[in-house]
């Protein structure tokens, strides 16, 4: 005789699925958060124009001991919002998210932060970047309207167990190399660099007001270059006082846009003719336009400040094609003259002849 089988009703069984599977989602979505991976993610920032006021009602570029001039439109400098840090890695799902938002790029950490370092360090490098950003800028906006600011170049960072160690000190002001006097931060980079590793050369340093001359033998620090082990920083005599609020802004990237502004606002008029000008480039004492990072993410920022117009430094230019938001207008420079002449076309309306992108990575 054939005892029945037992089995049990259906709902029960559909509600031990739904168990089942609450539970292994649970596990999923627990896993995502708890696992931590070397990640960032960037994403478009918030823009600031440069031109415009703070919250107290004062300019973000002030000008105090000289005429300055109200002006129009807007030059904004572009930001990047990072996820993730030294001490705060991104989560699983942070990763996922980063990867499936089309205006984000999740990059290895050491990409992004120095390796080994803190969060206090990174922000306090950022800090540093942005106070040798402005002074430049400020020195080539006011140099760009036929002022003179005189430049000392002083040793600010001397390498552990390089050649420079124990040769130079820190603050000793450089004046000239094998020879030929230096001007700039380049004269002194290029003075040393130029040539065979291994060789010595003369530096004529000013320490305690007393020239005197150090010799030293170059090294290979990279890439067959040759150099001494020491970083060089511009001090600058202004003739009178301009100062930059960025706020909670740090890194070197708002140089260009807060050296056009330092020029708006010693020049009469409006240099942007009332345009709404975005973008973003390094600047160093020459008023050479360096590459910065995440210029896709700042594109899309700008865009969605509404700005029409973007400047960015040349060297980007690769990363910039086939990355530049519909309705967004693109607009490479070398250097600061550059950049003065393309926002001054921008203005009158003559943008016909301005370069692109796309022209300079055909070269």
């Amino acid at each position: 005789m054939t005892e029945p089988v037992h089995t049990a009703p259906r709902g029960e069984s559909i509600a031990r699925w739904i168990l089942v599977i609450s539970v292994l989602v649970l596990i999923v979505v627990l896993a995502g958060t708890l696992i931590k991976v070397p990640y960032a993610v960037e994403k478009p920032g918030p823009i600031t124009d440069t031109l415009g006021t703070l919250d107290d009602g004062s300019e973000l570029v002030r000008v105090k001991g000289a005429k300055s001039y109200p002006t129009d439109g807007a030059l904004y400098f572009t930001t990047v919002r990072v996820l993730g840090g030294p001490e705060r890695h991104i989560n699983g799902w942070e990763w996922v998210l980063g990867h499936l938002d089309s205006d984000s790029v999740v990059v290895p950490e050491e990409q992004i932060f120095p390796k080994d370092s803190s969060e206090e360090e990174v922000k306090e490098l950022n800090e540093a970047q942005m106070q040798g950003s402005q002074k430049d800028s400020i020195a080539v906006g006011m140099r760009s309207t036929g002022t003179v600011v005189p430049q000392t170049n002083i040793v600010a960072s001397i390498g552990k167990g390089l050649p420079a160690d124990g040769v130079f000190e820190l603050k000793d002001e450089i004046v000239s190399v094998d020879g030929t006097k230096t001007r700039t931060v380049e004269d002194v980079v290029s003075g040393i660099s130029d040539r065979k590793v291994g060789e010595s050369v003369d530096v004529v340093v000013r320490r305690g007001g007393t020239q005197r001359t150090v010799t030293v033998k170059t090294a290979d620090l990279g890439g067959g270059r040759a150099g001494v082990g020491i970083g060089i920083e511009s001090n600058y005599d202004y003739p009178f006082e301009v100062r930059i609020d960025a706020g909670n802004v740090g890194g070197p990237s708002a140089g260009m846009m807060f050296a056009l502004a330092v020029r708006d606002r010693l020049t009469p008029g409006a240099m942007t003719g009332g345009k709404e000008i975005a973008g973003t480039g390094t600047i160093d004492d020459q008023g050479d336009v360096g590459a910065i990072g995440g210029i896709a993410q700042k594109m899309v920022g700008a865009k969605d400040g509404g700005a029409q117009w973007f400047i960015a430094p040349e060297s980007n230019c690769k990363e910039v094609v086939g990355h530049v938001p519909d309705g967004l207008n693109v607009v490479p420079v070398r250097d600061f003259t550059q950049a003065t002449s393309t926002v001054e076309s921008i203005a009158k309306g003559d943008t016909a002849g301005l370069p692109t992108c796309q022209d300079v990575v055909k070269k």
